[in-house]
């Protein structure tokens, strides 16, 4: 009898046979450890949300002084450039003397006036008691002979138009008198009881005034940092009191001014950590802290702030100033207006 082959395996019980075990779990591994490593990545998120805040909208600021002169007059010297280093004290331009010498000539002139005047009047006042002196005597004589005028009158040996010229007589000595003691403290009215004449001190203070535009003249550096904004600083140019020639930026004093939204304002703090990046040096971290929170937002000390009492007003997120403060110096330089980006962690406090 002849054997009936045994029937071929299917392709589908062919493939279940050959399938490798380390594959299938490999692929539970997958199915499973994929939504696993979403949720623990969504649990770090979430557990550490809002523990800091940061910001891009940051710029570095170094406190800037603006050198002006304080007397008119030409640039005759130069000292420095654009960009070079000075220190404290250093000269940075000379202004023509020629104006404070003069009017140093004419304040020494007039305090020479003053005390000429002030010998005058010492001479005057003293005449005057002379003059007092005179016109006393003189009244006694009269009054004396409008005695014996009387005493005639009286037994009739004298006129009545001659006792009449005896008392006009001791009128006018009193008269006289009189207007003596009045010139007398006149004259010493204007001489000063402290001997200190304001003739006197007015002309030394012009002395003094002119003295110091000469010191001035020559204009030195009031701190020390880099010269920026030097282009008006030539030989010649007209310096102006009160217009600034060029600018210091000091050497110390730096931060970052960070503008924060206001939603972020709600955990901050006044010490709290801050670490700082610039865009200009990639890879430097500098360690800081907040300083100080603004009192006011930017649309408020702007110079046109926005009028929101009207019909098409459009709520917009506000920015609030924030002063980040260094921990440590940067090893690189700082240059006022690099862009930076701050991060403040909420969780810190001085």
């Amino acid at each position: 009898m002849k054997a009936i082959p045994a029937p071929a395996e299917t392709p589908v019980e062919s493939e279940v046979v050959k399938t490798n075990p380390s594959r299938t779990v490999k692929r539970w591994a997958i199915m499973l450890g994929v939504p696993l490593l979403l949720l623990v990545v969504g649990g770090y998120f979430w557990l550490t949300s809002g523990r800091s805040v940061s910001t891009d909208n940051a710029y570095v600021k170094q406190d800037i002084v603006s050198v002006s002169t304080q007397i008119n007059g030409p640039v005759v010297e130069v000292f420095v450039r654009e960009n070079q280093h000075v220190n404290r004290g250093d000269p940075l331009y000379r202004i023509d003397p020629g104006s404070a010498e003069v009017a140093l000539l004419q304040a020494q002139a007039q305090l020479a006036a003053a005390e000429l005047q002030t010998r005058q009047l010492g001479v005057a006042a003293a005449g005057t008691g002379g003059d007092i002196t005179g016109a006393t005597a003189n009244l006694a004589i009269q009054r004396r002979a409008l005695a014996r005028q009387q005493a005639l009158l009286g037994r009739g040996f004298t006129t009545r138009s001659d006792y009449d010229d005896a008392v006009s007589e001791v009128t006018k000595a009193q008269t006289q008198l009189a207007d003596a003691r009045a010139q007398a403290a006149n004259a010493n009215a204007a001489i000063s009881p402290t001997g200190n004449q304001p003739q006197i001190a007015a002309a030394r203070a012009a002395i003094a005034k002119a003295q110091l535009d000469l010191t001035r003249g020559l204009v030195r550096a009031p701190e020390s940092g880099i010269v920026a904004n030097s282009d008006r600083l030539l030989v010649g140019q007209a310096a102006i009191t009160g217009v600034a020639m060029l600018s210091i930026v000091k050497d110390k004093g730096g931060w970052v001014e960070a503008n924060f939204k206001e939603g972020d304002l709600a955990k901050m703090q006044v010490g709290q950590k801050a670490t700082l990046k610039f865009d200009a040096y990639p890879g430097l971290k500098v360690r800081g802290h907040v300083a100080s929170i603004g009192a006011g937002t930017g649309s408020e000390f702007s110079v046109l702030p926005a009028q929101n009492a009207n019909g098409n007003w459009v709520k917009v997120t506000q920015r609030v100033p924030v002063r980040v403060a260094f921990d440590e110096v940067p090893s690189r330089a700082m240059i006022a207006g690099l862009s930076a980006d701050a991060e403040v962690d909420l969780q810190t406090a001085r």
